[in-house]
C-alpha cells in the first residue's frame, strides 16, 4: 500500500452511520465497519438496548441477529413483538453456531449488519474472533458481553473490547459510549422509569 499525502487523507470519503437524535447524541456517526461490543451486568437493560439498536439499525441495514444465549425462545418472540418487529423484513434471526453462521454468511452476502448474543457463547478465543472478523470484509460484527464488574467477561472478550471502535457499556437502564464515537451527550437512556429507579437507590 502506498503513503498517502494529507490531501488523500483530508479527500477520503467514509461510509458513516446514519444516526441521528438520540441516537447521535449518544454514539456521533461512526464509521460502518468493524467492531462493536455491548457489554454489562445482568438486569440493567443490556437485551433491551440490543433489541432498540437492531431496530434503529435495521431502518438502513439488513441485519442477522444470531441468538446463540437464548435461541429462539418464548422470551426472544416476546421481545421482538414488543419492539415491533413484526413485519421488520431487514432483521432474521438465527440460533447457530460460529461455524454455521460463517457458512450462511458466504453463501449470503446481504447481510450487512451481524449482531451475536453473546461472545461468550460464541466460545471464540481473540485469535479465532480476529479470523472471523477478517472473514467478513466491510461489514459490522456486533457483539454483546457478560460482565465482571464494569469490564467484559474474560481475557478474550477484554481483548475485543480494545479492538471495537464503538465501546458501549450499560448499566442502570443507560448506555454509555467509551469507544472512539462519542455524542454530544455521550449516553443513551434505554429505559427511563428504570434508570430514574437505578439512580434514586444508588445515589
Amino acid at each position: 500500500m502506498r503513503a498517502l499525502t494529507m490531501k488523500n487523507i483530508m479527500e477520503k470519503k467514509y461510509k458513516l452511520m446514519p444516526f441521528a437524535g438520540e441516537w447521535e447524541d449518544a454514539f456521533s456517526q461512526p464509521e460502518f465497519g468493524g467492531t462493536w461490543l455491548i457489554w454489562g451486568q445482568s438486569s440493567n437493560g443490556k437485551t433491551s438496548f440490543m433489541i432498540q439498536l437492531l431496530k434503529e439499525l435495521s431502518k438502513n441495514y439488513k441485519v442477522l441477529f444470531d441468538s446463540m444465549e437464548e435461541g429462539i425462545s418464548f422470551n426472544i418472540q416476546k421481545i421482538c413483538k414488543n419492539a415491533g418487529f413484526d413485519n421488520n423484513k431487514n432483521i432474521n434471526i438465527v440460533a447457530e453456531s460460529i461455524e454455521d453462521l460463517q457458512k450462511r454468511l458466504k453463501k449470503n452476502k446481504s447481510y450487512e449488519v451481524i449482531l451475536i448474543d453473546s461472545f461468550q457463547y460464541s466460545q471464540l478465543s481473540y485469535k479465532e474472533y480476529l479470523k472471523f472478523k477478517e472473514s467478513l470484509g466491510n461489514r459490522l460484527l456486533i457483539f454483546t458481553s457478560h460482565s465482571e464488574g464494569n469490564k467484559p467477561a474474560s481475557r478474550a472478550a477484554v481483548s475485543v473490547l480494545y479492538d471495537a471502535s464503538l465501546k458501549i457499556y450499560v448499566e442502570g437502564y443507560v448506555a454509555y459510549s467509551r469507544g472512539r464515537y462519542i455524542g454530544e451527550i455521550g449516553s443513551f437512556v434505554i429505559w427511563q422509569e428504570g434508570a430514574k429507579k437505578y439512580n434514586s437507590t444508588n445515589v
